[in-house]
């Protein structure tokens, strides 16, 4: 079974690729370059593409600098420091992202005449995106029985989430069991020109958050 994995070079993305892996998918393997500030993230993508044996490894530009409207695509800052109890959706929520994704996976993925998409959303964890929740990922299934000619001749598009109901914590221990090298993945939104996390960040905050829950040093910072 082939299945177009959502690839994005960060630790979330990886295990799910892993554990998608490990259930014996043939993986297809998409990475967007969509004009982030942590482009580094694409790079640690292509490691991430060859340490996992994939398929196929596709590099897609949708430059989304074009229409701003989130820290990550725009020159406004990232936030560092934020509480991530707070209410509201921080500045580094990209409108639409995983909509857009998802849909060019779908495409992909009825070219390859394969049913199954994988992506490492999670909704416990996520800083309060409203499209990691699981009633947006049972909406786009819905949404791909309608849109394609797949569905409408009666193919049934799986989106798979495994790590939707586990915490960043959880996530390492079940990358730890599956030999994962975290040392591949980037997940800061704000990082030095060298690549360094920044420390501070959302991002940066919740990785330290759950590789210290999950009693396990972040091999990012042990470089």
């Amino acid at each position: 079974m082939r299945a177009v994995v959502l690839l994005s070079g960060g630790l979330d993305s990886y295990t799910a690729a892993a554990i998608a892996k490990d259930q014996r998918f043939v993986l297809c393997a998409l990475t967007i370059d969509y004009g982030q500030r942590h482009a580094r993230e694409v790079a640690a993508a292509r490691a991430i593409a060859r340490a996992l044996g994939v398929e196929r490894h596709i590099e897609l530009a949708i430059d989304l600098r074009a229409f701003g409207g989130s820290s990550l695509t725009s020159i406004d800052p990232v936030p560092h420091g934020r509480d991530l109890d707070a209410s509201g959706i921080p500045s580094t929520y990209v409108p639409a992202r995983n909509t857009i994704f998802l849909s060019l996976a779908l495409g992909w993925a009825e070219t390859l005449d394969a049913r199954d998409i994988v992506i490492g959303v999670n909704a416990l964890d996520y800083s309060g995106y409203p499209d990691c929740r699981p009633e947006f990922i049972a909406a786009f299934e819905r949404l791909a029985a309608l849109a394609t000619r797949a569905g409408v001749e009666g193919g049934r598009f799986r989106v798979h989430t495994p790590l939707l109901t586990l915490g960043k914590a959880d996530i390492i221990r079940r990358g730890v069991e599956l030999g994962l090298d975290y040392g591949l993945t980037h997940s800061c939104y704000d990082p030095s020109p060298h690549g360094r996390p920044c420390g501070s960040c959302d991002s940066c905050v919740l990785r330290a958050k759950g590789f210290r829950e999950a009693g396990v040093p972040d091999p990012v910072l042990l470089r």
